[in-house]
């Protein structure tokens, strides 16, 4: 157990996570070990702890581990950012784009734009699993109507966003962090990699 903690927290290091967020808990399913309730056969584990941002957390079991995870931000205030997952023709209904909600509030009656084509069309409906919603929310995977825009204009990749919020604009560059897992050869100059950024492609 000490040996895997060691190698699994040099690894999560390197790729940008701190170890002390993370808990190490011993289990075993198949006697359901320290999954929901300590175990009687691990004395030696004195239990788990990890920082986070409303302070230390500690435990003893996977469930408890599970529960201190803390709940991601959902940035309601934001520019409204929906990267497209895909675009789809729905007989009677139209063209209906689906997506996550990274940032900010989708709603009907919303003027929104597509980078970098640049169109803009106001939302019909907002759905999430068949249901409709008022209004979609950071982490919501959505599908929305929208008027007018056949599906051969918008696809995969392409962002949409609030027309009137501080619209998503085409960048010419940006900076980022890239971290390399494993990659099966040398890089140098000139390499040319395929980028996937959001969903584009």
């Amino acid at each position: 157990f000490n040996e895997i903690v060691k190698e699994v927290s040099s690894f999560i290091k390197k790729i940008g996570f701190n170890p002390a967020t993370v808990p190490f808990v011993p289990i075993s399913g198949w006697h359901g070990d320290n999954m929901l309730e300590e175990s009687v056969n691990m004395t030696w584990f004195k239990g788990w702890t990890k920082e986070s941002k409303a302070g230390n957390k500690a435990g003893k079991t996977l469930l408890e581990a599970i529960d201190a995870i803390d709940p991601p931000s959902r940035p309601t205030d934001k520019p409204l950012r929906l990267p497209l997952q895909d675009v789809y023709k729905i007989g009677g209904i139209g063209t209906v784009p689906v997506g996550r909600v990274e940032t900010g509030i989708i709603k009907a009656g919303m003027v929104v734009s597509f980078a970098p084509s640049g169109i803009s069309t106001e939302v019909k409906s907002v759905e999430m699993h068949h249901e409709q919603l008022v209004e979609g929310v950071p982490g919501d995977n959505v599908g929305f109507n929208v008027k007018n825009v056949s599906v051969k204009e918008i696809r995969r990749g392409f962002v949409c966003s609030d027309s009137k919020n501080d619209p998503a604009k085409e960048a010419a560059s940006f900076q980022a962090q890239v971290i390399v897992l494993n990659h099966p050869g040398q890089i140098g100059a000139g390499y040319a990699p395929v980028l996937d950024c959001h969903t584009a492609h």
